[in-house]
């Protein structure tokens, strides 16, 4: 007899929300406003992207996909939802797209301990949608948005520090509060990951974005690093050898196997320094780990 089939674990997400853009020009209007390719994008995907300010600084990190021909949706942390759906609408103009906060209508679930599949990739439910994420080794990750009356997945529930180290584990983070106009994409991975096409034309920050990328001047990256202190979101993290000035910034903390898992944007110098810490040079230690997939070297 086979061993029975374990379910994924489940977590809603409570903090998300969800933008609708609706109407024949959303996908070119949005197209045209984020650091991703949405007008070829097909149903069967869904798209990584952010939302910069003219200097490249990330405003919002989001996940967009098409809902319908003309009705797409953009998930992402609920503290960067009104200030992004109200800046997206002072540049609707003419375009026959219209922006409304959705939130109300769905529920986000993040999902732990799925198949494994590429990232990005969309699976539909009905009218339920389930997304690939990027994930560490063994440890398959989707975003499920569905009505929000639907029944919870399958699964049992696991806590939000579970989740949110699980997110730290697979070196990705989201912008939040804390963060909003700290990181051009580059500084947490964000082209690595899928969330910037460089052949599409221009968006706001798209200059910048454009010069970090190709002239090799990049000097902060996102990395992974566990302690035994607990970390925040924003939080400074410092060098033992610099210890008067901050070396980089916690962009998501989480727990996993009773530890704090960091996805911090860091300066890559620091890196070869002697030690970094939580808060001031004499805060909890990080401990470095590795990324789950490779940076590319600057040219």
């Amino acid at each position: 007899m086979s061993e029975p089939t374990q379910l994924p674990t489940q977590h809603r997400l409570t903090d998300w929300g969800v933008i609708r853009a609706q109407g024949t020009d959303a996908a070119s209007f949005l197209h045209g406003q984020l650091t991703q390719d949405f007008a070829g994008l097909d149903r069967d995907h869904a798209r990584l992207a952010g939302f910069c300010t003219a200097k490249g600084r990330l405003l919002a990190t989001m996940v967009g996909w098409k809902q319908g021909d003309d009705d797409l949706l953009l998930a992402l942390p609920a503290e960067t939802l009104p200030a992004t759906l109200k800046r997206l609408s002072m540049f609707v103009m003419r375009a026959k797209c219209k922006l409304t906060d959705a939130s109300a209508e769905f529920a986000v679930y993040g999902l732990l301990g799925v198949p494994a599949a590429e990232a990005w990739t969309l699976v539909r439910d009905g009218d339920a949608v389930q997304i690939a994420l990027p994930a560490a080794p063994g440890l398959g990750r989707a975003l499920r948005v569905q009505a929000a009356d639907a029944p919870a997945p399958a699964g049992a529930a696991i806590t939000p520090e579970d989740w949110a180290g699980a997110e730290a584990q697979a070196g990705i983070a989201w912008v939040r509060g804390a963060t909003v106009e700290a990181f051009v994409p580059q500084m947490i991975n964000f082209e690595v990951l899928g969330g910037v096409s460089f052949k599409k034309g221009c968006y706001p920050g798209q200059e910048i974005v454009a010069r970090s990328q190709y002239r090799g001047t990049l000097k902060r990256r996102l990395q992974v690093f566990e302690s035994d202190g607990a970390a925040t979101v924003g939080q400074e993290i410092f060098s033992s050898a610099d210890p008067e000035q901050p070396a980089g910034v916690v962009a998501g903390s989480g727990t996993r196997d009773g530890r704090t898992v960091i996805a911090a944007e860091i300066k890559l110098a620091a890196l070869d320094g002697p030690s970094l810490h939580l808060g001031s040079a004499t805060g909890a230690a990080l401990q470095p780990r590795a990324l789950p997939y490779e940076i590319p070297p600057q040219e």
